[in-house]
């Protein structure tokens, strides 16, 4: 599978421990802990190695270590952060107090588990308007393999995504000198190509895994978008600006300066038509208007390939 821009969890990374060898900083430790979580490496209830394990992993002191807890704290990733005993995967959901609105959070880390409370309705109905769906497609990973172990079995399964056009020139990821340098643009494409299609192959062949009754669909954007959405059974919303940043890529072998975004990063919002109160209803409603209105209108079949 291809990996986008969208798909890097930690700039640079390679290595046993994903910091390339690096004395890490707290948020860097932080951002390796979080894909854990969010591959499903760590799941909710386990307990994380202890601090001193965990400063002796990445080559920092247990003061970084800390730091870094904390950070997954707030984000309520991680309950029981304390010198004293290993903190804890927080369950999906699972807040600091009572009765508060859900924190955003990294993509990376809040779609999945959403993604996967969808597959347990006997009708999954899943709208998706994205850069690649790369960002969807690791979400897709988790409730896939519940269905592969027999945990859960919906019925039906209706998806649709809107990405963008091959047939326009993105806003993003471009060049930052020459705008008639098409590489970024070529990069792209491949890769929502190969995110798309790997989508589209993993659901369809729940017909004949499992004998659900699976439909999916994709059409072309004639823009670039500068949010993602997704839309999880006309009950929730969950949505994230594209922030644009000026980032050093391989291409071709060669390094290009480039402007482009990094969306498991991008913080995701959430809001409930039920038990969000009225505004959140209203935006749930108003964007599935608006998803339905771009796939009725101004949008074109989605051609995969070169």
């Amino acid at each position: 599978m291809a990996v986008s821009p969208e798909d890097e969890s930690v700039s640079g990374a390679n290595g046993a421990n994903g910091l390339g060898g690096r004395r890490p900083k707290h948020h860097e430790v932080a951002d390796a802990l979080r894909a854990r979580i969010a591959s499903g490496r760590m799941r909710p209830g386990e307990r994380m190695p202890t601090q001193a394990r965990l400063a002796e992993e990445f080559g920092v002191e247990r003061g970084v270590v800390r730091q870094a807890l904390r950070i997954l704290q707030r984000e309520h990733l991680l309950t029981n952060v304390s010198r004293g005993s290993p903190a804890t995967v927080a369950a999906p959901g699972e807040h600091t107090r009572a009765g508060t609105e859900p924190a955003p959070r990294p993509t990376m880390v809040a779609l999945a588990p959403r993604v996967a409370e969808a597959f347990s309705a006997p009708h999954v109905s899943i709208d998706a308007l994205c850069l690649t769906a790369g960002s969807f497609t690791l979400a897709l990973s988790e409730p896939l393999r519940l269905i592969h172990e027999g945990r859960i079995k919906p019925a039906k399964v209706d998806v649709r995504v809107l990405l963008p056009s091959r047939d326009i020139n993105l806003a993003f990821p471009t060049p930052v000198a020459d705008a008639e340098d098409d590489r970024p643009q070529r990069q792209w494409l491949a890769q929502r190509n190969a995110q798309g299609q790997v989508l589209r192959h993993n659901l369809l062949a729940l017909r004949a895994t499992h004998g659900i009754d699976v439909k999916v669909g994709f059409r072309a954007l004639p823009f670039t978008p500068p949010v993602k959405l997704y839309l999880l059974g006309g009950r929730e919303a969950l949505f994230a600006y594209y922030t644009i940043t000026k980032r050093q890529a391989q291409i071709d072998h060669e390094s290009l300066e480039m402007y482009d975004t990094q969306g498991t990063r991008s913080m995701l919002f959430s809001f409930r038509a039920e038990g969000g109160g009225p505004r959140d209803a209203a935006f749930v409603e108003q964007s599935r208007l608006w998803f339905d209105a771009l796939w009725n209108t101004i949008t074109t079949d989605l051609r995969f390939g070169p």
